[in-house]
């Protein structure tokens, strides 16, 4: 035990693999210790390692991005952890609680099984009821009735066809043995390549902070995606948000995930917004992208192409599934692929090798760990980028961290969560457009950083000017 009740901390599974994955030796990363007992959560799965060990190697990775810095040992809370992974709990906009789930998301019994569908989107749920052969605003005795009706593999493949998300509920077992699962299997848990050649970029004089003077185009949406744009941006850069105006976002999941940032709506199917967006791509030192493949692609965006005319880039992506596989262009969300992979399976009330419910995890862990790893995958391939030159990608699929807290040693159910007004939280106002202004109540962040860190308040969302702000790091 060190000073101020902290304890040096061995690297997990999760950081191992992904120091492996990216040929980094952990030993020259700073030493990262913990400060009290991990996240209180009640699982079966080591889910609790996987958060601590996700954000120390973020934080680890960001810490030691420029070279030459003597950084000190970096202290993880693991109850900022806790509140962090669970801060959908802990979201309150005007004191309220705002519904996180829609109604038509969750699980349901299909003809053989189980089944989990995800609805939270206004167009997933239009897709989703015409599959069914329901119109208006069914209750959900009529999905329920539905969904019963098919086999929950027919499902989860029409619904792939038809644009809808359903996952079926498979046991580990199942889901090891298919085609997806193999192909993940052969990946490593962080994905890197080179695209390209390049000379090194220089980096901004600012040095107060490990990434100051980057700029970070960010393509994502939901929670992972965000979750690693928003350690950059404490961490330092500019991050420029870009979402299309024909896409809905909910209030709430910005407010959650947009600290640090700033963001635009462009619609890049229209020349003038397609203008504005390669000026953009033209002054980022890093794009992230949570799109499926062949998304970016359509929009001569792809890797190879990116490499010839940004040469030096820094590109991310994070998936459902990965790029291998023939589930590489399924649409999916945390709660799909727990469903899909066995983890709502493990976390279920199982008798006799039959499921009776599915359960889920305590938190939305495969979100946020791979919005953590991301974060740091990102921050080393930027400093290779500035010692060697090259243009780099790295990628993070949500189903290989599956994989991966699945290979895990299981226990049995224990610790319960703490209670929601016993962890952290920080409080912030938010502009409205009618001139007034909202308070919004957040988690606090979970990374760990040395010196100075970014700001973490919350913009309102797609407001802001297509521009950068700041000198770009490129010369």
């Amino acid at each position: 035990m060190s000073a101020g009740g902290t304890v040096s901390r061995r690297w997990g599974a999760v950081a191992c693999a992904a120091a492996e994955a990216l040929d980094i030796d952990l030993a020259t990363l700073p030493l990262v210790e913990t400060s009290g007992c991990g996240p209180g959560w009640r699982s079966r799965l080591a889910v609790g390692e996987l958060a601590v060990d996700s954000v120390a190697f973020a934080s680890a990775a960001i810490a030691s991005v420029r070279g030459t810095h003597q950084t000190p040992s970096l202290v993880v809370d693991p109850r900022r952890v806790e509140a962090s992974f669970g801060s959908d709990k802990l979201l309150r906009i005007g004191g309220e609680h705002p519904p996180i789930w829609a109604p038509l998301s969750g699980f349901w019994e299909s003809a053989d099984g189980w089944v989990r569908t995800h609805a939270n989107y206004p167009h997933h749920q239009e897709r989703l009821l015409r599959l069914l052969g329901l119109s208006g605003s069914p209750d959900r005795d009529a999905v329920a009735a539905a969904i019963a009706r098919w086999d929950a593999a027919d499902l989860e493949d029409a619904a792939a066809r038809a644009g809808a998300v359903v996952a079926a509920v498979r046991d580990p077992a199942t889901w090891a043995a298919g085609a997806q699962a193999r192909a993940l299997a052969s990946a490593p848990l962080v994905e890197s390549a080179c695209l390209g050649v390049s000379g090194p970029r220089p980096w901004a004089q600012d040095s107060r902070m490990p990434l100051a003077g980057v700029r970070v185009l960010d393509l994502t949406r939901v929670i992972a995606g965000p979750v690693a744009t928003r350690d950059l941006a404490y961490a330092g850069t500019e991050v420029l948000r870009v979402d299309s105006p024909r896409l809905p976002e909910p209030e709430w999941q910005h407010l959650d995930t947009g600290q640090g940032k700033r963001s635009t709506l462009l619609d890049l199917r229209q020349r003038s917004d397609r203008a504005f967006f390669d000026a953009l791509l033209e002054g980022a030192d890093v794009l992230v992208t949570g799109y499926r493949p062949g998304a970016l692609e359509r929009l001569g965006l792809s890797g190879p192409e990116l490499a010839s005319r940004h040469p030096g880039l820094v590109v991310g992506r994070i998936s459902a599934w990965g790029h291998v596989g023939p589930w590489a262009l399924r649409r999916g969300f945390d709660s799909i692929v727990q469903a899909a992979t066995g983890i709502a399976w493990e976390e279920g009330d199982v008798a006799g090798g039959v499921l009776r419910r599915p359960g889920a995890l305590p938190v939305q862990a495969l979100d946020h760990g791979a919005g953590h790893l991301l974060a740091g995958a990102l921050a080393v391939a930027v400093r290779r980028q500035r010692e060697e030159g090259r243009t780099f990608e790295v990628g993070v699929a949500l189903a290989r961290l599956g994989q991966e807290l699945l290979g895990h040693e299981r226990s049995p159910l224990q610790r319960d969560s703490a209670k929601p007004g016993e962890l952290p939280t920080t409080t912030m106002n938010i502009a409205r457009e009618d001139g007034t202004r909202q308070q919004v109540t957040v988690a606090p962040p979970a990374l760990a950083v040395s010196g100075p860190a970014g700001e973490w308040r919350c913009r309102p969302h797609g407001r802001d000017v297509a521009r950068w702000q700041t000198p770009g790091g490129q010369g």
